[in-house]
């Protein structure tokens, strides 16, 4: 018999639901949030209250693009955390009244374990590879920046993480110096194709093991463009697509550094990446490279799955269902990694 899963995914500024058919995506629905771009970032308050304007809509649409009718679900996938936690509320509050309508069972999701079993959604367009354990992880968002051993369906052992700023913190910094919107990472990447990336060089951080940082980067960017910009005010304006392109190099050059460290330590050739940052054109193209010289099999999410998405949130709760592990009306969101279990 087939299993129904509802995801629902509110951590941060996008509303997103999926209807799940074991590992097969049935709908997969996401509301962006434009009222943060007046704002240069997600302003928490504002994103909690456009969850609650989205929430409903967007799981009736899910539910009718799926041709699935709510009786016919198992169970309610959400993300618990970590995110912010009046838009976690959101989501959470909803997925366990709607289940328990439906006395059907809730299953709290970790967000960055999402992420990675995002690798494991059956896509019949593709027909693409799934990752066989163990295999590595570069988890890489705007808040996380993770180097994850992957042993088993719920079996991570994170072997690195960003001490400071994440990846994508730096990319969407970046960005906002150049001038550029938010969400910035996006259109660093899209600025780059234009511009030479080895105009400029900037210092790459030196962090011991298999950790990361990238405050110093974005300070050393900031602070380079400053003293530029003393000399000639339209330093940036004339450069803009080589300062993209070469800032994207030294992020992306430093992220599969680390990763190829990671590899070659734990001897491992099964290399994924997962998170908002996968969707970089240049991290996408430099892992591809790296596996041709290293002989890794690389796996690379579809974009849809690499942004929040609650796609990734139904297939771990299928997963988790398979396992019958079950969340209660008690759960509580959690905004920071760490908190549910030790393994973060």
């Amino acid at each position: 018999m087939s299993i129904y899963i509802l995801g629902i995914e509110s951590s941060c500024d996008d509303t997103s639901a999926a209807v799940i058919r074991d590992r097969q995506i049935l709908s997969n629905l996401i509301a962006n949030q434009e009222v943060h771009r007046a704002f240069g970032g997600v302003v928490p308050e504002l994103a909690s209250r456009a969850h609650q304007q989205n929430i409903i809509p967007v799981v009736e649409q899910a539910l009718d693009k799926a041709k699935v009718n709510k009786k016919q679900l198992h169970a309610v996938a959400f993300t618990r955390g970590p995110g912010l936690l009046g838009s976690l509320l959101v989501g959470t509050s909803f997925a366990k009244s709607f289940a328990m309508s439906l006395g059907i069972p809730v299953i709290d999701v970790d967000h960055m374990e999402a992420h990675i079993l995002a690798h494991f959604i059956e896509d019949p367009e593709t027909r693409s590879a799934i990752p066989a354990f163990p295999f590595l992880c570069l988890t890489v968002s705007g808040g996380h920046t993770q180097i994850v051993l992957v042993k088993d369906y719920f079996d991570f052992t994170i072997i690195g993480r960003t001490i400071d700023d994440a990846a994508g913190e730096a990319f969407d910094k970046a960005a906002k110096i150049l001038g550029l919107p938010y969400p910035g990472g996006p259109l660093i990447d899209k600025l780059a194709k234009e511009g030479d990336e080895n105009a400029f060089t900037f210092p790459e951080p030196v962090i011991s093991g298999l950790d990361y940082s990238f405050s110093g980067l974005k300070t050393s960017f900031l602070y380079y463009l400053r003293d530029c910009l003393k000399s000639d005010p339209q330093f940036i304006e004339k450069n803009k697509a080589d300062l993209a392109a070469s800032i994207q190099k030294v992020i992306i050059d430093v992220l599969i550094k680390k990763l190829v460290r990671a590899a070659v330590e734990y001897h491992i050739r099964d290399i994924a990446i997962a998170g908002g940052v996968s969707a970089n054109s240049r991290l996408r193209y430099s892992l591809q490279q790296k596996a041709v010289e290293m002989g890794w099999q690389v796996f690379i999410p579809r974009f849809e799955y690499c942004t929040d998405n609650a796609a990734m949130v139904a297939v771990t709760g299928y997963f988790k269902y398979l396992r019958q592990e079950f969340g209660s009306q008690a759960d509580s969101a959690y905004s920071r990694g760490g908190e549910r279990t030790g393994r973060r």
